[in-house]
């Protein structure tokens, strides 16, 4: 089966080691169930395992992506939760809970194979594509903001770096919900599209906000940290997800965490049952992902290219 997969690890230049070609068709195994992928997105992730993050050498060729939706053996349609492990099911009792790539073969194939614990039905109301958008970013921003941060309607919002995948779900997802959200960026144009999208207001990268907030969703990590405490309100919760800047920023901003109060929450990914809300909320209340581009697999190149340069607003989707 054609397959876009990590055959190399470059730390420095990840996308000299994707490869575009045959693989093996995944083998039944019990407890396991083979998914016909129509659709998958691409997650920082599947750059990060190109640059060796989450898994070796010995791993390799590893088929890459995490997220897809497509049908099963019946001919239902169905949606990936791409945390393996996490209860036990399709695995034995002493393996720690993963993201599918980093022990199994992903999806951005004509096939998957996953436990059959981590098939979800579609919902008729999205497409293969949005659903596809779903179990990684979007899972992560829905339990950053509505189990991790804890905000209610009526409560505000700092979504730091617009258009990367979990910023721009949490601005949809936020505004969706009745939360009062801000968002930042470096681009003009892509706080424009922020604003388009339901954010109330948007400002310059670490330009002063006009109030506090109850929350800030933080990805971005080292470029964004000082600014993201700084506007906080007292007793208010950072929830952080990645930090694509890197890790280690300039000021900790720890006198300002112990005497305000704040809270700092880490947050990853999410549970299936987190995901079946998130596809009921947005079937409920036509909450639609945003798409940056529609690629045919054997484009895959082309995808990753878009997302690490950073040139992108929303989620690159390959179709099968």
């Amino acid at each position: 089966m054609f397959a876009a997969y990590a055959a190399r690890i470059d730390r420095d230049q990840p996308l000299n080691g994707l490869e575009l070609g045959e693989r093996p068709a995944p083998e039944a195994r019990p407890g396991w169930t083979t998914v016909n992928v129509k659709a998958a997105s691409l997650n920082h992730h599947d750059l990060w395992s190109l640059r060796g993050v989450g898994i070796s050498e010995e791993s390799l060729p590893m088929i890459l992506g995490c997220d897809a939706a497509g049908t099963d053996a019946d001919g239902n349609d169905v949606v990936l939760h791409s945390v393996i492990g996490q209860t036990g099911h399709g695995v034995g009792p002493g393996e720690p809970r993963s993201i599918l790539t980093e022990r199994y073969q992903g999806t951005f194939a004509e096939q998957v194979t996953v436990p059959t614990w981590n098939v979800l039905p579609k919902p008729k109301e999205l497409s293969f594509e949005e659903a596809a958008c779903l179990p990684t970013a979007w899972l992560t921003a829905y339990r950053m903001l509505f189990t991790n941060a804890g905000v209610r309607p009526g409560d505000s919002v700092l979504v730091q770096g617009a258009g990367g995948g979990v910023a721009t779900a949490a601005i949809v997802l936020g505004a969706a919900a009745g939360l009062r959200v801000f968002a930042t960026s470096r681009d003009e144009v892509k706080r424009k599209r922020a604003e388009e999208l339901g954010a109330e207001a948007t400002f310059a990268s670490g330009e002063r906000l006009p109030q506090r907030v109850d929350a800030v969703i933080e990805t971005v990590g080292a470029a964004t940290w000082s600014h993201s405490v700084k506007s906080l309100k007292p007793g208010g919760t950072l929830v952080i997800s990645g930090a694509t800047s890197g890790y280690t920023p300039k000021n900790g901003e720890l006198n300002r965490i112990f005497f305000l109060e704040l809270k700092v929450v880490g947050s990853t990914m999410g549970s299936k049952e987190e995901l079946a809300s998130l596809l009921s909320f947005c079937a409920a209340k036509g909450v639609r992902p945003v798409i940056d581009s529609l690629l045919p697999l054997d484009q895959a190149r082309e995808g990753f290219a878009k997302m690490a340069q950073g040139d992108l607003f929303g989620k690159v989707v390959l179709t099968v």
